[in-house]
Formats: structure tokens, sequence, C-alpha cells
């Protein structure tokens, strides 16, 4: 496990200022979710930290190491996106070619036999089933090909996971049960974790602590019973206010 800290992270992208002077501190193992409007600036923080995009100016510490010149795979970082980007001419799971779970492993040479012992309780306990190996993500429901894409991601064995909108295109039975999912799995690996959701019952189901993002800046970083009770500005009471949530949507 190790810590994220941004100090003064500032990202243009011509006269468009996507984050500006952001500053914000992920504790060791912790699940940080980070929420505001479209635009504000959540994707391209995740993208800076994965290495995806470069910071006009400003640091990236990860486990207190600056990574601002460290390509993407020398950070320990990996990223789930919202598509969830799977490969569609590979299938699940292969251990005697390239599939979407053993490609990272067979980049590595690792040996077949390896690969399989490897997969086998991380496919288990992602409840990815051996009858799902054999076809491709098309295939698949949405919810399975989000459980592929975070298996992917922790074959790599990840000091930090970043997800981008991952539940945003289930429906809403298999969008409760994956949170779900997701909440169980953080619980059993402690995973430093930053995830973005504009969807607000997400974010109160998952996060430890929020942070509301304005304008490219983190408004307020706290625990959601903070951010609802003691609100540090007028534009993080009325971010939850419009939000009408509803309690019982909240629950993992």
């Amino acid at each position: 496990m190790v810590s994220v800290v941004l100090r003064h992270l500032t990202k243009r992208f011509g006269s468009i200022v996507a984050v500006n002077q952001a500053n914000l501190e992920v504790q060791e193992g912790e699940f940080l979710v980070i929420v505001g409007e479209s635009g504000c600036g959540k994707t391209t923080t995740l993208r800076l930290i994965a290495g995806l995009e470069r910071p006009d100016s400003g640091t990236i510490d990860i486990g207190g190491v600056p990574v601002n010149d460290l390509p993407i795979g020398q950070r320990g970082v990996q990223m789930i996106f919202q598509n969830y980007a799977l490969w569609p001419h590979m299938k699940v799971f292969d251990d005697r070619s390239y599939s979407n779970l053993s490609l990272p492993l067979k980049i590595r040479k690792w040996p077949q036999l390896k690969i399989r012992e490897f997969m086998r309780p991380l496919t288990q306990k992602l409840g990815i089933e051996e009858s799902f190996f054999r076809r491709k993500p098309q295939e698949l429901s949405g919810g399975q090909q989000q459980r592929v894409a975070l298996g992917r991601a922790m074959t790599t064995s990840p000091r930090v996971l970043l997800m981008d909108e991952p539940l945003s295109n289930l429906d809403p039975p298999n969008r409760l049960k994956v949170r779900g999912e997701i909440v169980k799995f953080h619980c059993e690996n402690r995973l430093t974790t930053l995830y973005v959701t504009h969807n607000l019952a997400d974010a109160l189901a998952l996060g430890e602590r929020i942070a509301v993002m304005r304008e490219g800046r983190f408004e307020q970083v706290d625990a959601p019973e903070n951010l609802m009770r003691r609100p540090a500005s007028d534009y993080v009471a009325d971010f939850f206010k419009a939000s009408e949530l509803n309690p019982r949507e909240a629950l993992p």
C-alpha cells in the first residue's frame, strides 16, 4: 500500500485549464472517490496520475517518490476505464496463448503453469467463472466485463488502482451488485484506490473519503458524513443538495 500526493498540479489543453493548482493527499490503502460536475478535471486528474498525460506544473508523488518523469509502466498504477478497454478479439482467459487476463503475464514471459496458478484464486475471488474463459468481451454482460477489467488490472500487482466511471454503463441491478463486489474487493485487498464518478450514490457507498472537485481544484476532501453535515462552502452544500439523493441508493 502506498500514498498518493498531488501538489499544485496543473494541466492545460490550449486555453482550457483542466486541472488548476490541485492539491490532494490519498492515504495508504484508502478508497477515495472524486466527484464533481462534468468538465471539472476528474478524469484528467486520473490520467495525470497514471502517466497518460503530463502535467504542465506541479508534482505527483506515489509512495513518497516523485513520478512526474517516470513512464507509465514504472509507476505501479493501473487504470480501469469507463468502457473497460478490453481487447475485443481476445478471449477472457487462456493460459496457453494471449487473452485479456493472460496478456500482461505472457508479456513478462511467465510459464503456463505459473499463469494458471496465479489466475485461479484471482478469478475465483472476482467471480469470473470458468464458463466465461473462452468468451470474448462482446459475449459478456457489463458486470462480467467489469470483473474481467479488474482482474486484468490486478495481474500486474499494482500499488494504486484508478477507476474512471466503471459502473456508468450498467443497469441499476447490476450497478448495485458490482458496487458491492468493489467494496468487498477493497476490504480484502486494501489497495490504494482513486475512483471517479458523477453518481453520488456510488460515491457515498464506496468512498472512505470524497473529494469534491470544482473547476480543476478540490473544494473539499472529507468523510461522506462531514460533507453532508458540514460542507466547507455553498458550492459543496448545493452540490449534494442538487443530487436529491435517496438514502437507500447509497447502500452497498
